[in-house]
């Protein structure tokens, strides 16, 4: 491809990162908003402190995913969705809606994130991952996969730094 085509497939390929980074703002303000709740609940019934999280922690785990999930959207709109990362991210964004179901379900009630998961999340990856196939670059099965082994981990070290910077904070 010459470059101009490049800059046109650019431009209109922009939507779905950007459409993706939106929706996981919306719902991670709502996870960052309800998530301490929860975690002081699960710790009281399990009698598991360690689970523990303020709202200081909960903001700074996602501002840390906030990196990657923007790294991962600013790089698949400037590559024209020919970015690996953000391919895995919207494999792993749209999987992401089945796990907060499901808590859901075996919870039987609300669990952090999913009252927008359906309505904010599971629009907003399906849409990208239709950018995606339009533009020739399809999500295959791997994709999922990858997606799911590099996110949640991402998700978890991302809370659990968020715990040690919180921990440091108190102790100084």
């Amino acid at each position: 491809m010459v470059p101009a085509e490049v800059a046109m497939m650019r431009n209109r390929f922009a939507s779905g990162p950007w459409l993706v980074f939106l929706a996981w703002a919306v719902h991670d303000i709502e996870e960052a908003l309800t998530f301490p709740q929860e975690c002081n609940q699960l710790a009281e019934r399990t009698g598991l402190g360690w689970l523990r999280m303020n709202a200081r922690q909960s903001w700074c785990a996602v501002g840390l995913m906030g990196v990657l999930v923007g790294a991962a959207c600013l790089r698949g709109g400037r590559r024209g969705g020919q970015s690996r990362l953000y391919r895995l991210t919207v494999a792993g964004f749209e999987a992401h809606v089945a796990t907060h179901v499901a808590a859901s379900f075996l919870q039987r009630g609300y669990t952090p994130g999913v009252a927008t998961a359906l309505p904010v999340v599971w629009p907003a990856a399906r849409l990208a991952k239709r950018d995606l196939a339009r533009h020739g670059w399809p999500l295959e099965p791997g994709d999922y996969a990858r997606g799911a082994a590099i996110l949640p981990p991402a998700a978890v070290g991302s809370h659990a730094l968020a715990r040690t910077v919180g921990l440091r904070r108190r102790r100084a």
